[in-house]
């Protein structure tokens, strides 16, 4: 990955420290915009070590960020008019959230990290702040007990942490509120949707197909007209679970994702049933409920990986529980459309 938020060098104690801009430029709108349509995310990391921001000294702040580069990105932007360190953690391309959850951002990384970078002979204090979401993966008294440095954790959101300096590195409760609101869970939606792949296509593809099958042989106009309805009924399904339910998650009853998306599944399929797109047979009206049903509550279900909702424990339960009922849901609904195809 080009290195464009690289403007300079600066010399430390212990060798020169490469300076990044606070400023984001075209490339990085862009590479935002791609990384939230999940291009190229696996690989949306910058390298690991110490940068400096403007020009700091050793009284300057430290901050802990995670090398996934969206995490790295605010933090900088945050960091715009400051004077700054910044020490950056191995978490594999993870932001920091999810890598705390998984041990990359922890107290083994921070201190390999504080010790390879020689931070003590950099600065005359001894403070880290971290995120507070990586204070999951970080066990506080040791890193202070093994490098001498104390950690504090800063607000939630990077955009509040001229606040949090200014307040003498406090936070106000509304700085540790972890919220969801409507503009940042639709942001999680494109990655949600391209979940699907090239099956978002191949599926429908084959539903299209399997739908001029009747009786005595194969009809094209039966596929051209079920085809259609059927194409459309498949990704209703699928933006009804990874689109809608995460949209409308608050005010959707029932705690369990799996749940939510069933509710909204139904919702829609009842808009399709009254549309003509479910069929005019009872037995293909009740099919593709199922079909519907299955899909969307899969689909909302896997929402509660990017969710604030949820904890890892309720996630392995509730897809425990779910995912068979999802799978004989979908399949029975499959393979009664399917029958239907040679009996109407």
């Amino acid at each position: 990955m080009q290195k464009n938020f690289i403007i300079g060098q600066i010399s430390t104690n212990t060798g020169k420290v490469n300076q990044i801009s606070t400023q984001w430029s075209q490339k990085d709108i862009w590479d935002t915009i791609k990384v939230r349509w999940s291009i190229g995310r696996m690989d949306y990391k910058v390298k690991q070590g110490l940068y400096a921001v403007c020009n700091p000294d050793e009284n300057s702040n430290i901050f802990v960020s995670a090398n996934f580069k969206l995490s790295f990105d605010h933090l900088r932007r945050a960091l715009h008019g400051m004077s700054a360190w910044v020490l950056v953690l191995d978490t594999k391309g993870v932001n920091v959230w999810c890598a705390a959850g998984k041990g990359t951002f922890g107290t083994k990384e921070l201190v390999k990290r504080i010790r390879a970078h020689k931070l003590e002979q950099i600065v005359s204090h001894r403070k880290l702040i971290l995120p507070q979401l990586g204070a999951v993966g970080v066990a506080a008294h040791e890193v202070k007990n093994l490098t001498g440095f104390t950690v504090i954790y800063g607000p939630v959101l990077a955009r509040d942490i001229k606040e949090f300096i200014d307040a003498g590195l406090k936070a106000t409760p509304e700085m540790r509120r972890v919220e969801f609101p409507l503009k940042e869970r639709l942001k999680l939606v494109p990655v949600e949707i391209s979940y699907a792949g090239f099956y978002l296509l191949l599926i429908p593809a084959v539903f299209f197909i399997i739908s001029g099958l009747y009786a005595w042989g194969y009809s094209v106009d039966r596929a051209t007209d079920a085809g259609a309805k059927a194409v459309v009924n498949l990704i209703a399904a699928y933006l009804a679970g990874c689109t809608l339910t995460p949209a409308l998650l608050p005010w959707i009853p029932f705690r369990r994702f799996s749940l939510k998306g069933l509710v909204v599944g139904w919702m829609v399929a009842v808009i399709l049933f009254f549309t003509g797109f479910l069929g005019s047979s009872i037995y293909e009206v009740i099919s593709w409920f199922l079909i519907i049903g299955g899909i969307s509550s899969f689909m909302a279900m896997n929402f509660t990986g990017t969710s604030t909702f949820t904890s890892l424990s309720g996630v392995q339960k509730e897809m425990k529980l779910a995912l068979p009922l999802q799978i004989i849901a979908a399949g029975l609904g499959l393979v009664s459309w399917i029958i239907l195809r040679f009996l109407l």
